[in-house]
């Protein structure tokens, strides 16, 4: 049984501990554990916001943690900016620049699919300062690589015509291809989303391998969304030791996650 010197001093170190922010968790007398204080920073994919992580960020921050959830410049309340001339190094440097001006260090750093994108280009300058790195349901893309490449036939056709035309965005498309799960959450969705910068798809990736040097590596599947491009970055995941691969249930969450499994998802990131 503890007596209360004992008690005091266990009592005394999980408050300092709470109050310094310590790396560690600290053991309070009670026997739960204070969890370090975190900065997260959400980046979306494409026709989205940061809007799309509200779920997610509110249970982030009810635990304590901080979290950055900046839209893309072009999207949601960028809209007003959408213009021909935002290419994929825009959305790097609007990455690299949250990172820069907001001081951020020590970072989980996430990414939801076209987010991977910005997110694998931004790494290269401020890989030091990301802790770990998530992508969820998120394209990996290849040194060289363009968005474009990794869409069909048809709809590059479709943009190589948009942009001859002279056309800033591709429109929006219905919110059911994301495989979302509660139609009241379809409906939100396709309330806040906004033309995707169209300049983005055509300039290639510039990657020396950045992201293999982050510390801790997690690649998130919605198992239930079809995209043999996901199904093989999880498949390299899987084989590989230095990554963690996780695969949500069809019945919990569609391409969409942030949305479908707010709740879990948070879990998740908690924990890697």
């Amino acid at each position: 049984m503890m007596n209360k010197r004992a008690f005091m001093m266990a009592a005394g170190a999980g408050s300092a501990a709470a109050a310094m922010g310590l790396m560690s968790p600290v053991a309070s007398a009670t026997g739960t554990v204070a969890k370090k204080r975190r900065t997260y920073v959400l980046i979306h994919g494409a026709w989205h916001g940061g809007w799309c992580w509200k779920y997610v960020a509110e249970s982030l921050r009810k635990n304590g943690h901080r979290v950055y959830t900046p839209s893309l410049t072009g999207l949601a309340e960028h809209s007003h900016l959408l213009s021909p001339a935002i290419t994929l190094t825009t959305h790097i440097t609007d990455v690299v620049n949250l990172f820069r001006w907001e001081d951020i260090e020590d970072a989980v750093l996430v990414a939801h699919s076209y987010g991977g994108w910005p997110v694998s280009g931004a790494l290269e300058q401020i890989g030091d300062r990301v802790r770990s790195v998530v992508f969820v349901d998120a394209f990996r893309p290849e040194n060289g690589q363009r968005v474009m490449d990794t869409n069909s036939a048809q709809f590059q056709q479709a943009l190589k015509a948009a942009l001859a035309r002279g056309e800033a965005g591709r429109p929006v498309p219905d919110a059911g291809i994301f495989g979302i799960l509660k139609p009241e959450n379809r409906a939100w969705v396709q309330s806040k989303m906004t033309p995707q910068p169209a300049g983005v798809a055509v300039e290639p990736i510039k990657l020396t391998g950045a992201v293999e040097h982050v510390a801790s590596k997690t690649y998130v599947r919605a198992t239930g969304y079809s995209q043999p491009h996901f199904d093989r970055y999880f498949a390299n995941a899987k084989a590989d030791p230095t990554w963690r691969a996780i695969g949500m249930d069809p019945k919990e969450s569609g391409h969409d996650v942030m949305i479908d499994a707010p709740d879990k998802l948070a879990n998740i990131l908690e924990h890697v």
